[in-house]
Formats: C-alpha cells, structure tokens, sequence
C-alpha cells in the first residue's frame, strides 16, 4: 500500500460528500440534491468549491486549506436576502459535524472547521442573489 500525503487529502471533497448526505444541509436548502460544485437548479442550492487562503503550514501533516461555501437564490431574486444568510450559516453548521464523526478508514481525518473570515453578500450582476464565506479545514491524510 502506498504512504498517503497531504495531497490525498482533498477538503473540498470530504466536505462536499458530507454535507450532501446532511440531513441538516438538506432541511436548510428546502430538500436533498440541493448540494454540489456547480451553481444549479433547484433553488436554493450550496456551492462546495476550494476557498482562496489557508494555511498549508510544512506540508507534511495536519494543514488548514479553506473551503468556500456559496449559497444562491433563485435568478428571480428569491428567498430574501436575510433568509439566505441563515441558510448559508446552517449549511456551515453542518459542516461542523462531520468533525465528531467517525472516521472512515482510508479517508483523510478533519479535526476542526471554523469560519475564517465574515459573511459576503454577492449577488451576481443579473440580481441572483448569492452568500459567500469561507471555512478553514483542518484536515490530514
């Protein structure tokens, strides 16, 4: 069996994977199949995808890559915008739980997730509206 690396351990994907089976994501969003990497129907949907900072510290262990959550509303301006920041924070919630779970093994271990900066409202330029934030993942192979 080969030595995994830190580069086995992909945040995006075990973040995305939990929270697509979160029952918690899926109460947020209005129903399941609302989670993904790409912005799509059905409305509200989340958005998984790789966050712009971290901390990848000596690249042997334990580092703190972030993952960028976005929940979007419908093209038609819905739900409103203080509906969508509770949306967004309880997806991130959710997140949270996939640190007490157990651990898979052959999967990568996420020790901690935190927010690691604030809220952004983005809507996009049609009037879609959207939430932004990041979350540092404390993940290892």
């Amino acid at each position: 069996m080969t030595e995994r690396t830190i580069a086995d351990a992909d945040p995006v994907s075990e973040v995305l994977a939990w929270l697509q089976q979160s029952t918690g994501a899926a109460d947020a969003l209005g129903g399941p199949g609302r989670v993904s990497g790409i912005p799509e129907a059905p409305w509200p949907h989340l958005l998984v995808g790789h966050g712009p900072g971290g901390d990848l510290r000596s690249l042997t262990w334990a580092t703190e890559p972030e993952v960028t959550l976005e929940v979007w509303g419908d093209p038609g301006g819905w739900p409103g915008k203080a509906n969508l920041r509770r949306t967004l924070l309880r997806c991130a919630h959710a997140a949270q739980g996939i640190v007490e779970a157990p651990h898979v093994p052959g999967r990568p271990t996420i020790s901690g997730i935190r927010p690691s900066g604030l809220l952004l409202w983005a809507p996009l330029v049609d009037g879609q509206p959207r939430w932004m934030m990041n979350l540092a993942v404390t993940i290892h192979p």
